[in-house]
């Protein structure tokens, strides 16, 4: 497993980070504890240090079995967490008061919940689960911040930039008190590229790439065809004629990845580690399968800078939470 510092620390975290989402609650929650609790011990055997997680996320199950897991491996692990917005608004509105989302009691409340959670005296990296820049300068979040890390409950702080707005948070960041930000990037969307990576070399923060595979479209697993479960929530994501789109350009993916890469899951996961910005990609990936596919690509290491180029056309700005 590959390594990188976290922001401006002297610790180390894997380059692949394991998304916690999927083993936190709903249709997963149960009896798939057990295949959940196999694939985490299996991605500490592999060399994964860091494990993202949030109280949201089952209502802190998903950090409760972290925690377990964490007691049974006998490994100090990286684990992440991220405080729900007190008013539940995803993602926060530009009129949204930042009292009405992160008041300072409210953080630590929901921090010292993560940390019983956890079963632990401090969370590695505590984020806010949504953000708006507009609260940057303001100095509720700030006292929570400084606080939970005098007390030694936090080591770093970063935000969860809301879905397809890289740039908002970067105000926050020039505070110097935001340790990361955690965005969506993949090769589709590109573009925190464009100002939050060369932001966060300057600034030396760190970045956790979230939704690597756009939500299964850069699996290839999803094509004109599929049929998700009544309840599943990417009915939504893929509504209409937007299996069609995606298909589409990912067959002219495959085009340009032959003869470098053995699958598109694979490509997508060494473009994200070609960044120097990046500091771990977080997938999601409760069967063990997938965990060694992933390891495999992440280990293989960063693409080719031709192939790199290539795909800046691939370019696609959209978003299909909406």
């Amino acid at each position: 497993m590959n390594f990188r510092k976290f922001a401006r620390s002297n610790k180390d975290v894997s380059r692949l980070g394991y998304g916690a989402w999927g083993i936190g609650g709903g249709m997963w929650r149960g009896e798939d504890d057990a295949e959940s609790k196999k694939t985490l011990h299996k991605a500490i055997e592999s060399g994964v240090t860091l494990f993202d997680s949030a109280f949201v996320y089952g209502n802190g199950h998903s950090e409760q079995l972290l925690g377990e897991v964490e007691k049974e491996s006998g490994q100090e692990l990286f684990l992440t967490s991220k405080v729900p917005p007190k008013n539940m608004q995803w993602p926060a509105k530009d009129d949204t008061k930042l009292k009405e989302a992160f008041p300072t009691d409210y953080i630590i409340e929901m921090t010292e919940k993560s940390l019983r959670n956890f079963n632990r005296d401090y969370i590695d990296l505590q984020q806010f689960h949504v953000w708006n820049d507009a609260w940057a300068d303001q100095d509720e979040w700030k006292e929570a911040v400084l606080k939970l890390k005098e007390q030694g409950k936090v080591r770093y702080f970063g935000i969860s930039i809301n879905d397809h707005q890289p740039a908002n948070g970067m105000k926050a960041g020039e505070t110097g008190m935001i340790d990361s930000f955690q965005v969506i990037f993949n090769i589709f969307d590109q573009s925190p590229t464009d100002e939050l990576f060369p932001f966060c070399l300057e600034k030396n923060i760190a970045i956790l790439a979230r939704v690597p595979f756009d939500e299964g479209s850069l699996t290839g697993m999803i094509t004109p065809e599929t049929v998700f479960p009544e309840k599943d929530w990417r009915n939504h994501y893929f509504r209409g004629d937007r299996k069609q789109q995606v298909w589409e350009r990912v067959q002219k993916i495959q085009e340009e990845i032959a003869g470098e890469c053995d699958t598109i899951a694979e490509a997508a996961l060494r473009y994200i580690i070609g960044f120097e910005a990046v500091t771990t990609v977080i997938p999601g990936m409760r069967k063990e399968r997938n965990l060694l596919a992933n390891v495999k690509s992440v280990e293989t290491g960063p693409l080719s800078e031709t192939l790199m180029e290539k795909l800046k056309a691939h370019r696609w700005e959209r978003n299909f939470y909406k």
